[in-house]
């Protein structure tokens, strides 16, 4: 039986908050799914940031977030690690965020752990003024006592693993500042792989880089997206339809669309999606 004809959702910034999307137009509940979330409201102090998110993100695979500046697609983002809990007054209000089914906010859940589990690279590449094999092997003694030879070996296999290893391999000891914007990108990335993350989630890690770098870490993401579970946020239509398996649309803090990259792309079910996706607003 067909669904129901969506009411057209007005796209301008004057309008009401876009309404939260309907159970029958998610086309892209994942049949091995790793993050699950559940009818999540988030605000910072008094101000509603989401609304009402339902969405599962599948597991080694690569998840867009995508929307105007301001629709909460950084906020859902950093929901996952927790990073969120570091800003006074901020939370989830109501429902609840799962990780291979438990609730990251239950009292048994330690942060710091769940951020071994769910690695993070930012928009601005931010290495520590160390040499590049420190910064890559900087988390390792979080996860206890770890030898020289171990730590040689993962240093390397996570600059190979973020294609960065061919150009640095001879100047390990150099200082990671005298790396270009786009390497730095490339040894955040690797620098986050080391402890062997579960998740990696991205927030614009391309938006600082010139064509040349962010072809690279594209490359680098869907190379990633076999082995892990990757989530980017991203303003970049284009980009996204390149490296993601599955891309979702949020307006004014609504999940307003969410399917198969190609599919939300090609044929846009909400008429709020398509006028995004073809450049009309945002």
């Amino acid at each position: 039986m067909s669904s129901p004809t969506p009411a057209p959702l007005n796209p301008e910034p004057s309008s009401a908050s876009a309404r939260p999307v309907p159970a029958h137009q998610l086309d892209a509940t994942p049949s091995d799914p790793i993050i699950k979330v559940e009818n999540v409201d988030f605000s910072y102090g008094d101000t509603p940031t989401l609304k009402q998110i339902n969405l599962t993100v599948p597991r080694n695979q690569v998840t867009a977030f995508i929307g105007p500046s301001g629709c909460g697609k950084s906020t859902l983002l950093r929901c996952f690690n927790r990073m969120n809990d570091r800003v006074p007054g901020a939370g989830i209000r109501r429902g609840r965020i799962l990780i291979d089914d438990e609730d990251i906010h239950s009292p048994r859940i330690d942060p710091v752990s769940l951020r071994r589990r769910v690695g993070m690279v930012f928009q601005k590449s931010n290495p520590f003024p160390r040499s590049i094999a420190e910064n890559v092997a900087y988390g390792l003694a979080l996860q206890g006592p770890v030898s020289a030879k171990q730590t040689q070996e993962i240093v390397e296999e996570s600059l190979r693993a973020a294609a960065l290893w061919d150009e640095v391999k001879d100047r390990l000891d150099q200082s990671a500042y005298g790396l270009s914007g786009g390497q730095q990108q490339r040894l955040c990335i690797a620098r986050a792989i080391a402890i062997k993350p579960e998740i990696i989630l991205m927030d614009e890690p391309c938006s600082a880089l010139d064509p040349i770098a962010t072809a690279k870490v594209e490359e680098l993401i869907i190379s990633l997206g076999s082995r892990f579970t990757v989530v980017i946020v991203t303003h970049n239509m284009q980009q996204a339809m390149r490296v993601s398996d599955l891309t979702a649309l949020f307006y004014l803090g609504s999940l307003i669309e969410y399917r198969p990259t190609m599919s939300l792309f090609d044929t846009p079910r909400e008429r709020l999606t398509q006028e995004y996706v073809t450049g009309r607003f945002g």
